[in-house]
């Protein structure tokens, strides 16, 4: 069983294809067969995936047999029984996918014997993507799955991002409202729509500004996939260095992106988890080629 960890806006079959590493002519066949059922039911290829919809495979093949433990380095800032806080690296995917089976966070988790959720995604209460580095929870059991999944829906975590920008932005502070759903003409790349999508908003406040750039300080009131460098390009303003929304596709410093700092209440002891992690290097050293052109 693979149970949606968060919102998708993608169809059942392309869906269940990038997270198998399946055609998708072979899902299709498994749904017309009615191999393939959503939270019990039998749906069409074209069902548009949900956030907590369990979707069950009755096939022989082992989907979940590629995804093997791995022992991988992870840079743990704080463990207990319940919950991890990683600060995941630059290039790591999260997930495996088509041509990303191994040397994933799913894989690590693995190895540390985190099972909660499903194999495809064991522990991931939300994610980053694989050129965004910074601070993830990690749920190790089933409860703290369910119980996180459900503070971050409810916006009971708040998460702020660094960003160096594209472009000089000329307010101080800003509010991006605009909704974003999957892209028609890119089906791996979202996009602000009013076809197919959901609400996203992204509030952002200037931190420094350069000659011909704007380093950033952004923080999320919803999560959807790619919000920040959907809703940055949207105005104007990608994110440096974006192979998919930039202006150029130099990744010659990496994708300019970090989640930073991370702040929620334990669901089972109540303590505040408040945590801060420097930018990686390359970010860094991006400022600092910055600072010295001014």
């Amino acid at each position: 069983m693979i149970e949606v960890k968060e919102d998708t806006d993608t169809r059942l079959d392309i869906f269940l294809a990038n997270n198998l590493g399946v055609s998708r002519s072979k899902v299709q066949k498994l749904v017309k067969e009615g191999l393939v059922t959503v939270n019990l039911k039998e749906v069409s290829s074209s069902y548009q995936v949900k956030l907590n919809d369990k979707i069950d495979i009755k096939d022989d093949l082992n989907y979940e047999a590629k995804v093997e433990a791995e022992n991988i380095f992870l840079d743990v800032i704080f463990e207990d029984d319940d919950l991890m806080i990683i600060n995941k690296k630059s290039g790591m995917v999260v997930h495996p996918a088509p041509g990303h089976y191994s040397k994933t966070l799913v894989n690590a988790l693995l190895y540390r014997n985190i099972s909660c959720g499903d194999n495809l995604r064991p522990g991931i209460v939300h994610r980053l993507d694989k050129d965004t580095s910074g601070l993830m929870i990690v749920a190790k059991n089933e409860e703290m799955l369910e119980k996180l999944s459900k503070m971050i829906s409810e916006k009971k975590v708040e998460r702020k991002y660094l960003a160096i920008v594209d472009g000089v932005i000329k307010h101080e502070t800003g509010e991006i409202d605009a909704p974003i759903g999957r892209d028609i003409s890119n089906r791996q790349k979202m996009a602000v729509s009013d076809i197919n999508s959901k609400e996203a908003i992204t509030h952002f406040k200037v931190l420094e500004r350069f000659n011909k750039n704007t380093l950033i300080e952004c923080v999320l009131d919803t999560g959807r996939t790619h919000q920040i460098r959907v809703h940055l390009a949207y105005i104007g303003y990608p994110v440096c260095n974006d192979p998919a929304y930039g202006r150029g596709k130099s990744t010659e410093f990496g994708q300019m992106l970090h989640s930073y700092s991370i702040k929620f209440v334990h669901p089972r002891t109540g303590a505040i988890l408040n945590y801060e992690v420097e930018a990686p290097i390359e970010f860094r050293e991006k400022l600092e080629e910055l600072r010295n052109s001014n």
